[in-house]
């Protein structure tokens, strides 16, 4: 109570005195309550008091409304033209109350106030040099300044008529020429994404979809592609044109055999082959031959350099684009009739049991007897036929043999993972006929275990799990792919791989299309001719190879998931599909049944894994890929999941089924696909 009456008597005796005054960078005014020393305690005309220290005071002035004399003051300082203030205003320091009576002819608190806010507002002309005090500026630099500020408001005023230019459906040509850049890499501080970003916002919907609608993106399958291609090929698909051409092939020993590869007819990039070849009654010498491109590009040779900038051919439903330009691909590729260098890993098989004696690496030179085109026979090929010995395909004995010797590996890498390998699914993929524009959309499937598949798939894990053993035994560095509790990495220590079930796994298989193949063939090269090894263990590249191959491998897998989705939506949209089935991986993750395609539903009701789904396609989004549905039915039929369906990003650890490069994600036959 005390102190409110102290408060009124001190209003009393300042009667309607008011502080001008500066607060949080804000001119402000109100009444005086009370002052101690160069303090004082200010009510503001909203009510709130506050206290003001003396170095944030400019004045006292009699007035019965601050508030009033605040816009006063504003409405004045409004009126005063900058310019004609820096003219008349020395080139000295000066403050504000000399301005005013220069300007206004007196130091009245009116005209000392509007002078401080037109000179506080004016910063281009005046140089704040202390609490109330001033400088002009220079006259040179004044002039760039104002030059900057024209050019400022000029670029707000086109911002503002280039937002009001796609609202209204036109695409301002700043947009359309930068269209990709302001989607993948924008400058937030420039206009054109300003722009775009308002437009966006006030029509209610994202960049992107703003600028498809302005027909800036052609497509949204254009926007998939490029953005990919701008992205991880700023350069362009293609090859520079002065690369150094593929030199004589070295003369190497050539094998006596007769070898045979198995790929789609699409394939160009023929990198393995196989051959059967009898040594008596008791054992028979397989041979598995990779392509050897290591023995022509040397390690940081021009080549090489390209070969890593990509890490990996990229892949998706009808596109293609190369690790290695065509003509060194043509100059090592297993092609029918030609003779080229290749690693071979030779091993001696008991006939009876189909149990391994020894294996031995060659660097020789093959001729291929035969490219098989997949889509030609494999439907013939089955295991009855190979039981009953009524294959009646080309190579019929050798692939008969085999299948047993895949069998027997399988049989042995089923033992150690604990569990058998999921046989009988269809791996799905899509095949695009035509051009983009208008296609015809195929959907295809592969048995899994099927027997030429098998053949060629164990083949190569044998390969890769042998020579990744057979680097280890020689102290050599490799690259290792292992999985332990599940996890996928890829080192340069070598570990067992749970996944597959084997010791040791190092990719070598696949040179022309993959580069740390490339670079393990490089090291399996020079163990076998015992010469020093092209990389060491603690080779700083070594390490880096591997962490750039993931990035990279990674994102390839990504855009081929990605294209995979919105190819089945292409798919589903052709057929006229309405409903759908579905089986469900865990909680609202479920796969498409006959698509490569996984999503979540949200709100899906828990059931239990492997429960089979009937939904209603309500629609489908080409954008985010996204496939909109209702739950119509949980059917009767419950399948049987292997775990790796479980993984959302899909690659397993065996893409060397023929063809299957060409056609699915990553590394592996699992048809699991990445959800929304």
């Amino acid at each position: 109570m005390k102190q409110r009456a102290d408060e009124c008597a001190a209003l009393k005796q300042n009667n309607n005195m008011q502080l001008f005054f500066e607060e949080d960078g804000a001119f402000k005014a109100g009444l005086i309550l009370k002052q101690d020393g160069n303090s004082y305690q200010v009510q503001l005309p909203t009510g709130r008091r506050t206290k003001v220290k003396g170095g944030h005071v400019f004045f006292e002035f009699d007035a019965a409304d601050a508030a009033q004399f605040l816009e006063n003051a504003k409405a004045a300082a409004q009126e005063i033209e900058p310019g004609f203030l820096w003219e008349v205003a020395g080139d000295d320091e000066f403050g504000y109350d000399d301005m005013a009576e220069e300007y206004f002819g007196d130091r009245a608190p009116a005209s000392k106030a509007a002078c401080m806010l037109a000179l506080h507002a004016n910063p281009v002309y005046f140089y704040r040099k202390g609490r109330g005090r001033y400088k002009k500026a220079p006259e040179d630099i004044l002039k760039r300044a104002l030059e900057a500020v024209a050019k400022k408001e000029a670029l707000e005023k086109r911002r503002r008529e280039m937002v009001s230019e796609m609202c209204a459906g036109r695409l301002p040509e700043e947009i359309a020429r930068k269209c990709y850049e302001l989607l993948l890499r924008p400058d937030k501080n420039g206009i054109e994404w300003k722009a775009l970003n308002d437009a966006a916002a006030e029509t209610r919907q994202s960049p992107l979809r703003l600028m498809l609608s302005l027909g800036a993106v052609k497509s949204p399958l254009a926007w998939h592609i490029d953005s990919f291609y701008l992205e991880n090929f700023p350069r362009g698909r293609g090859f520079a044109a002065d690369l150094p051409v593929p030199g004589p092939l070295p003369e190497l020993p050539e094998a006596d055999v007769q070898a045979f590869s198995i790929d789609d007819r699409s394939t160009t990039e023929i990198d393995d082959a196989a051959s059967v070849t009898p040594m008596d009654d008791a054992k028979t010498r397989i041979g598995i031959h990779i392509a050897a491109p290591a023995l022509l590009i040397g390690r940081d040779s021009e080549l090489d350099k390209v070969a890593r900038s990509r890490m990996s051919t990229v892949y998706a439903p009808g596109m293609k684009t190369t690790m290695l330009p065509e003509a060194w691909i043509a100059a090592t590729s297993l092609d029918e009739g030609r003779l080229v260098p290749c690693v071979s890993l030779y091993v001696v098989v008991d006939n009876e049991t189909m149990a391994v004696q020894s294996t031995e690496t060659r660097i020789e030179s093959i001729r291929v007897a035969a490219n098989l085109r997949y889509e030609d026979f494999h439907e013939q090929v089955t295991e009855e036929a190979i039981a009953d010995g009524t294959l009646s395909v080309p190579w019929a004995r050798e692939l008969g043999f085999l299948y047993r010797f895949a069998r027997a590996r399988l049989a042995e890498r089923e033992e150690v993972r604990g569990r058998p390998e999921v046989i009988g699914r269809i791996d799905w993929y899509l095949d695009i006929e035509g051009d983009f524009e208008h296609p015809i959309i195929h959907r295809k499937g592969r048995v899994r275990g099927a027997p030429v598949d098998l053949i060629v798939a164990e083949l190569m894990i044998f390969a890769n799990s042998t020579w990744g053993l057979w680097l280890e035994e020689h102290r050599t560095a490799g690259i290792y792919r292992s999985q332990r509790m599940g996890r996928v990495r890829m080192s340069t220590s070598p570990g067992p791989h749970d996944g597959l079930g084997v010791l040791r796994y190092a990719w070598s298989t696949s040179p022309l299309r993959r580069y740390v193949d490339m670079v393990n063939q490089r090291q399996i090269i020079c163990t076998a001719q015992g010469t020093a090894p092209a990389y060491l263990g603690n080779d700083v590249d070594f390490f880096t190879i591997v962490s750039q191959f993931e990035g990279l491998y990674e994102t390839y897998n990504e855009f081929q998931r990605r294209m995979e989705r919105y190819w089945s939506l292409r798919w589903i949209e052709q057929e006229g599909l309405t409903e759908i089935e579905a089986v469900v991986v865990k909680e609202e993750l479920v796969r498409i049944e006959g698509l490569p395609f996984m999503q979540r539903i949200p709100g899906l009701p828990e059931l239990e894994r492997g429960q089979k789904i009937r939904l209603q396609i309500l629609g489908k989004d080409y954008i985010d890929l996204v496939l909109e549905v209702k739950l119509l039915e949980v059917l009767a039929d419950h399948l049987d999941l292997d775990e790796e369906d479980e993984d959302e990003a899909g690659p397993a650890e065996t893409d060397e089924v023929p063809g299957k490069a060409d056609q699915t994600p990553g590394d592996g036959t699992a048809a699991a696909q990445p959800a929304a």
